[in-house]
């Protein structure tokens, strides 16, 4: 997860870098010529060809290689949170789990990502790939906005674009380590240098470890909650620079292996709360504690390997190709959360039986363990309103046995090529034209099964009399092939005024067939599947369609001000939720407890209009530079991830919200008032609103979820010589994420699975009293502090750091669970302080 979150945190770092000041940087190798570079600015390849970043007709925010070095950013928060306007929730359940939210879109878990992400010229195409180190990053660039007529597929609010370090002319290398606090150690190194007059090599590599922040009591407070390891190697080789043709390949492998799911429950239910305050609790004020009976872990593996061509075909005509694999297989076990469901009291199969007597045994030896409130563990795995007296509320996650095992898998293989060709001759006119295809094979499955003690069995299906049997079983094969056609113009006569036109069309088809056998749950006796009792799970197929137009507009009135606008359409392709994921809502929830939610097995694509205006510029010979942008957004069928908890186990759907309204303004400010000292600053404010909502009405007029409310960023940065060779610097950020809710049900009181069950249970109270209200369910506002100091010379440093240096306690993600009667919350990160070394030559 780390991996990822070192990738992402350069890939976001881009954005955060948007408010920063613009660093002297040699132009990237790019797909066109380089634009003349001025001395002190930065070259970008945002849209697909190198220029100056005050020349861009859009918002990009770019984090330079020095600035990479001075900020310390080592992984995706980091980076996020240099940036307005963007948040960002990774690794909170998985590694490879990221959710970027830009200015109100946001990529919903299990749907494809809504953020491009573009290294060294290449459009990867695994979302897990969000997260995980790139080798050794020299610029990152962070565009905001619908990106795919650029980019294609998944760039719907953004495309995040990496530029790693080329083989040098001479042997050059560098290392850098880092301890800190929980024992936490990260280290990067890499080699570059010739191997011939035109070629040449890189070598880099990536470790990180920590214990966590957090312990398990039930298992001796052992560090087994957010404990991480991963590591990376990436290779990379060059034949032909400086030559009409040019291979770049590259090559990279990684792995993670940490805990997974460090979630906590809390209660939404109001006329509880009115006996016990922890049944309407604030998400906000929970107090975390963990003590699962089974070991949470997480383990990935990720490959990829590419070829990029650049022939120079005649003058000012040049073509580009590029072919990728990728191969990333990803797992998970954890503790389940099925004990308050009474899910394992009872066997139907008695081949089963072995897991009925280890949670009656496990629940009456733990009575009286200490869980977060409103739980309590009785003498009997029974709920508490079918036996007041005797039974338990668990909540999810406990030392019981009773919870069951979850183990959950994704394996996704994918080749993707792409050819342009360009045609720049210098004049007022340039364009390119280029074809794009994808084939993906992904494999996703999530298995729910009894324990009996004898911990998890790593494979989708056990047997009844296995020491894992299996009891619930969502599991599924899809296949999508991408086909695309794109171009784009662009129009300069003379230095002043830019307009620039691009088109993609992008067809994409998805098919799905279960894996799930034929077999009986032997705990409940229905269907291993729930959707299987609404009718067999045959095959899908599905074939999403958009066209892809972004228009750009500049105009420079003076050299240093920049006027642009820009209109685009964004788009993700739809697709397939576990089949009998409708019947099976409806059967639960709209039955039963008459809850007006409505979910289809298929979801369908999203797509968006976006209108962006701004003006940029520099003043007072660069000593104070600027970037002012407003928005607007239309989301038709965003994408939403929902997660349902009942008897028959849980279940991971995607809906869609109809209409959604984005509507914002982003300044961002850095002033260098002497040579040296720098100041910086940014603010993001989004406005958003749901318009329209077929899954839940009520919801109308509620925020977009992940959406904060605004973002805040200031900061100060110092570097001042000390003696010849020794420079000292100091730095200190501070960010404030504003008000943030996770689902679209907010302020509303919904009926949950307790309205259904009181008038039935041992209490005999009303339905209404079960119903839930989630107005407590907003993460607060809350802001970090993050300082760091060192000295540096041309080739060694030494830098102390406090991240979160005031230890402030917030939530990293909720995920309200709306029929249950509560939420999933995880919590952020916490004060770390380390020291760091640095080497090069």
């Amino acid at each position: 997860m780390r991996v990822s979150h070192w990738l992402l945190t350069a890939s976001v770092a881009g954005l955060a870098l948007a408010a920063l000041p613009a660093q002297a940087q040699v132009a990237p190798a790019g797909d066109a010529a380089a634009a003349p570079a001025e001395e002190g600015a930065i070259i970008v390849t945002a849209r697909r060809q190198n220029e100056r970043l005050q020349d861009v007709p859009a918002s990009v925010s770019v984090l330079t290689a020095q600035a990479l070095a001075n900020t310390g950013a080592t992984k995706a928060a980091d980076f996020v949170g240099l940036t307005p306007g963007v948040t960002i929730v990774t690794g909170t359940a998985e590694a490879g789990d990221t959710q970027i939210n830009i200015r109100g879109i946001n990529g919903a878990r299990d749907a494809e990502s809504s953020v491009a992400l573009v290294v060294d010229g290449i459009l990867k195409t695994n979302t897990a790939q969000l997260n995980q180190p790139q080798g050794t990053l020299q610029q990152v660039e962070m565009l905001k906005g619908p990106q795919g007529a650029l980019y294609g597929r998944n760039a719907a609010a953004g495309a995040i674009v990496l530029q790693t370090l080329k083989p040098t002319d001479t042997l050059t290398g560098a290392v850098k380590a880092s301890y800190g606090m929980y024992n936490t150690i990260e280290g990067t190194a890499h080699v570059a240098g010739p191997l011939s007059p035109n070629a040449g090599f890189v070598l880099a590599g990536y470790y990180y470890k920590t214990d966590g922040f957090y312990h398990n009591t039930f298992t001796g407070n052992s560090k087994t909650v957010d404990d991480k390891e991963n590591w990376a190697l990436d290779g990379r080789v060059v034949v032909g620079k400086g030559t009409a043709t040019q291979l770049d390949l590259k090559a990279r492998y990684s792995e993670f292996h940490g805990a997974s799911l460090p979630f906590n429950a809390a209660f939404a239910l109001p006329n509880f709360g009115a006996v016990n305050p922890a049944f309407y609790e604030d998400v906000n004020k929970h107090p975390f504690n963990f003590y699962s009976n089974i070991r949470p872990t997480n383990d990935q593996t990720s490959f990829d390997a590419s070829l990029k061509l650049d022939q120079d075909v005649a003058d000012g005509l040049k073509l580009v190709g590029w072919v990728l694999y990728s191969n990333v297989n990803q797992d998970l076990v954890a503790d389940g959360t099925s004990a308050d469901f009474a899910r394992f009291i009872s066997a139907a199969n008695p081949a089963a039986s072995k897991a009925v007597s280890s949670c009656f045994a496990s629940t009456a030896a733990n009575t009286g363990f200490a869980v977060n409130p409103p739980g309590a563990i009785g003498a009997i795995p029974v709920p508490f309103i079918f036996a007041p007296a005797t039974g338990s509320t668990f909540g999810p996650y406990s030392p019981t046995t009773c919870d069951g095992t979850q183990y959950q898998v994704r394996k996704q293989q994918d080749f993707s090529t792409e050819w342009r060709l360009i045609g720049d001759n210098g004049g007022a006119l340039n364009w390119q034209v280029g074809a794009y295809y994808l084939h993906i094979k992904r494999t996703v499955g999530v298995s729910l099964g009894a324990d009996t003690g004898q911990g998890v069995i790593k494979q989708l299906y056990n047997a009844p009399d296995s020491a894992n049997p299996t009891s619930l079983l969502l599991a599924d094969k899809f296949k999508t092939n991408v086909y695309a056609a794109f171009g784009s113009v662009e129009y300069k006569p003379n230095d002043k005024f830019d307009a620039g036109l691009a088109l993609r069309y992008d067809i994409e088809d998805r098919k799905s067939s279960t894996l799930v056998p034929t077999a009986l749950d032997p705990f409940t006796g229905g269907p291993i599947n729930p959707g299987q009792a609404f009718g067999t799970l045959s095959p899908q197929h599905a074939r999403f369609e958009q066209f892809e137009p972004k228009v750009t507009l500049s105009y420079k009135p003076t050299p240093g001000i920049n006027l642009y606008g820009n209109w685009g359409i964004g788009f993700k392709s739809g697709g397939f939720n576990n089949q009998g994921s409708a019947a099976l809502i409806k059967s639960a929830f709209v039955d039963f407890i008459k809850a007006d939610v409505h979910i289809n097995d298929q979801y369908k694509k999203e797509w968006s209009s976006a209108f962006e205006a701004g003006i940029k510029g520099s003043l007072l010979d660069d000593k104070l530079t600027f970037d002012l942008a407003g928005y607007y957004t239309q989301v038709h069928d965003m994408q939403f991830f929902e997660f349902f908890v009942g008897s028959f186990g849980l279940l991971r759907v995607v809906s869609n919200i109809d209409k959604v309204d984005l509507k914002g303004a982003e300044l961002s400010v850095t002033a260098k008032p002497v040579r040296g000292l720098k100041f910086f600053g940014s603010f993001n404010y989004t406005d958003s609103k749901i318009k329209q909502n077929s899954s839940r009405p009520a919801t109308v007029g509620n925020k977009s979820p992940y959406t904060a409310d605004y973002t805040l960023n200031l900061g100060a940065e110092v570097e001042q010589p000390v003696s010849d060779g020794i420079k000292v610097f100091a730095r200190a950020d501070y960010r404030l994420t504003g008000p943030t809710w996770f689902s679209t049900v907010q302020n509303q009181s919904t009926p949950t699975l307790f309205s259904g069950l009181l008038p039935i249970s041992a209490l005999g109270l009303p339905a209404f009293v079960g119903d839930g209200k989630y107005d407590r369910t907003r993460r607060n506002a809350f802001g970090i502090v993050n300082l760091r100091a060192g000295l540096q010379t041309d080739r060694y440093s030494i830098a102390v750091f406090a991240n979160n240096a005031l230890d402030k306690k917030y939530l990293s993600e909720v995920i309200p669970a709306i029929e249950f009667g509560g939420s999933f919350i995880s919590p952020g990160t916490r004060r770390l302080v380390g020291v760091e070394i640095g080497a090069k030559f």
